[in-house]
């Protein structure tokens, strides 16, 4: 994260190593944490300046939450329709020993619906 600047530790001299203190760790385990909610390094970027702003507003942390989960649904809604056109092309082939393949047809048209 100190190469894309979301971080900035001091470099040993002797090293050339990177020194984390305590508030860079800190900041670390907010970024992972917000990271397993599926939050972008630009969503990252921004939760890092309100949780360092000690005179944020709540509500534009619950505003990027809010549309993190519109995100989330909207993927939700997407992987549904993957998965019914998905079943709909293993319950037309007939799985069985010979070549002929419904799913290889379909994928190998220009277009499915």
């Amino acid at each position: 994260y100190s190469d894309i600047g979301i971080l900035n530790p001091q470099i040993n001299t002797n090293t050339g190593y990177r020194d984390f203190s305590e508030s860079d760790l800190a900041k670390l385990r907010f970024i992972a944490k917000a990271r397993k909610f599926d939050f972008s390094l630009d969503d990252c970027r921004e939760l890092l300046s309100l949780y360092e702003n000690t005179q944020r507003s709540s509500k534009e942390v619950k505003a990027l939450t809010l549309e993190k989960i519109a995100e989330i649904d909207t993927k939700l809604s997407e992987l549904a329709i993957l998965r019914e056109q998905l079943n709909r092309l293993a319950s037309s082939c007939k799985g069985d020993d010979k070549p002929n393949c419904t799913i290889i047809d379909a994928l190998a048209e220009k277009t499915y619906q």
